[in-house]
């Protein structure tokens, strides 16, 4: 067995892959510091109260775009699962080759959805993760990272809404029955939920435009990725284990070696 981790800006996801197979998953949270002890500690628990013993386990890949957590984290895992982990970085096979303008500059989240989504759908293939920040990333039919658009997560401008707005209060993130809300929640609910859609759906149908792929399969993942995806035609798969899937497919391909 092997675990994957993807430290998100929110949350730290942690799959348990027996072959291809995701056995179980847990989440943690990334904005409270830990000590390695502690998240090595945590992550044992966790194991073992999925009947998983640190002996079953047999390597260990980190995806990261939280640097300051790196640290403790990879001495956790190194301390209390006794595998040293590998880090999706430059360097790391993938078997997609990024094009863009400044490559390093793409995050590690970014390129393990796009590995998974064009192993599991073809190319072209555009991967929306609907996270902190929602981003939309164009994989070419040849299997190149040709472009990205980050945009603020649905979360994040709620957050704005309700913190730097007086008398705006937080509210659960969620389609109103309308669109023509009649009092403050189902107000904020209807900007938020129908603003988020209205964004994704203008989004992918500029890249299906400037690109000249009408038929292009957009894919989605993301904490809020279903509430999206259940509201629009443009999205024609939801996928939540995208991420953790690629991660065990990029293990896989740096643990057998070049070919």
């Amino acid at each position: 067995m092997i675990l994957a981790v993807d430290v998100g800006n929110t949350n730290i996801t942690c799959g348990v892959y027996d072959g291809r197979k995701l056995v179980t998953t847990f989440r943690m949270m990334s904005k409270t510091a830990h000590t390695s002890d502690e998240y090595g500690m945590n992550i044992r628990q966790l194991l073992m109260f999925d009947g998983i013993t640190k002996e079953q386990i047999e390597g260990t890949i980190v995806a990261s775009v939280v640097p300051n957590v790196m640290h403790s984290l990879i001495g956790g895992i190194t301390r209390y699962l006794g595998t040293p982990p590998l880090i999706v970085g430059a360097g790391t096979r993938t078997g997609i080759r990024i094009v863009t303008e400044n490559p390093k500059e793409i995050g590690a989240d970014r390129i393990v959805d796009a590995v998974a989504a064009y192993e599991k759908y073809g190319g072209p293939v555009l991967v929306l993760d609907f996270g902190t920040a929602t981003t939309y990333d164009y994989v070419t039919k040849d299997g190149c990272f040709a472009a990205g658009i980050t945009a603020p997560g649905i979360r994040m401008s709620a957050k704005a809404l309700w913190e730097d707005t007086a008398r705006l209060p937080a509210v659960e993130i969620k389609k109103p029955k309308s669109i023509l809300a009649q009092e403050t929640i189902s107000s904020m609910q209807a900007g938020l939920m129908f603003g988020q859609i209205g964004q994704t759906e203008y989004i992918v149908n500029m890249v299906k435009k400037e690109t000249g792929i009408q038929d292009m399969k957009v894919v989605a993942t993301g904490g809020l990725g279903r509430i999206i995806s259940d509201e629009t035609d443009v999205i024609d798969i939801y996928d939540s284990s995208l991420t953790l899937d690629g991660l065990q497919m990029i293990y896989e391909k740096n643990r057998k070696g070049p070919k």
